[in-house]
């Protein structure tokens, strides 16, 4: 028996002794359309589980909307599609005021896993200002490493397929609140974003650890949820450290095997 998102697929191991066949517990990835208003905005490759939290946590890091309360409704319906797949709309019902932004921007992000700038048509919609965190105050390395060593504790979905990033958010003692997981590291980030946006999780102070790769869009969707810091398991690129300088958060990264490395905003992370 597997869990939301994972299913079984028939698989077969080559070694020096033969072939031998398995049943794998593998990810599921699905296509999700963002409908907003009726008309489809964006179609991403996401894991089918926590949709509406996804949905919420991109528009708001996306800014589609600027807050909850412009979201009036969010509605989850399973689609067959014309080649006899399966997809997935979402369908969120947002202030008038907001839908004529989002017709302005004329962005389609169809395409790859989790991919966090595809199909936006011009430089200054991917590289627009980023918010600038108005949290105050420090956290500890301790905390960092606390935080990052629980994740796996949270990554249910993973633990079955091996194949899913998580984004947690963690208090300023290293204390997970609100863990998502998804395919899509963006998605993952997306989908705690939108847990946080209805729930009381996100008190200011707190801070962001991920299991992947920092990149600019994670650094810039962090800010966007507040956050005092962001840790990865992975590396960080130019453009994110760039960008949480400017967005006044703290870039840990390789954050494993009892070490980090600071490569923004080193003042706010404490021994």
């Amino acid at each position: 028996m597997t869990g939301i998102g994972s299913v079984h697929r028939a698989a077969q191991r080559f070694t020096a002794d033969g072939i031998e066949t398995l049943d794998e517990i593998v990810a599921e990835e699905i296509a999700v359309a963002l409908v907003y208003n009726g008309i489809s905005h964006a179609v991403m490759m996401a894991t089918p589980c926590d949709l509406e939290d996804f949905a919420r946590g991109f528009s708001l890091t996306e800014r589609i909307v600027e807050k909850p309360s412009e979201i009036y409704d969010i509605e989850v319906e399973d689609i067959k599609v014309a080649s006899g797949g399966r997809g997935i709309e979402v369908r969120l019902d947002i202030a008038a005021q907001r839908m004529t932004g989002l017709q302005e921007r004329r962005r389609s992000l169809a395409g790859r896993t989790g991919c966090g700038l595809c199909g936006v048509d011009s430089l200054d919609a991917a590289l627009r200002p980023v918010s600038v965190s108005q949290t105050q105050g420090v956290v500890s390395r301790a905390a960092i490493e606390r935080a990052m060593h629980a994740l796996p504790g949270f990554q249910r979905i993973n633990k079955l397929n091996g194949a899913t990033h998580a984004a947690g958010w963690a208090t300023a003692d290293g204390t997970l609140v609100t863990v998502r997981e998804d395919v899509g590291r963006h998605n993952a980030l997306d989908k705690l974003g939108g847990a946080l946006a209805v729930g009381s999780a996100g008190a200011p102070g707190g801070f962001v650890v991920v299991t992947s790769r920092c990149s600019y869009e994670m650094v810039q969707k962090a800010a966007a949820l507040g956050a005092l810091a962001i840790a990865a398991v992975s590396a960080p690129t130019s453009l994110a450290i760039e960008t949480a300088e400017q967005a006044g958060i703290a870039l840990a990264a390789f954050v494993r095997d009892g070490r980090l490395t600071a490569y923004a905003h080193a003042e706010r992370i404490i021994l």
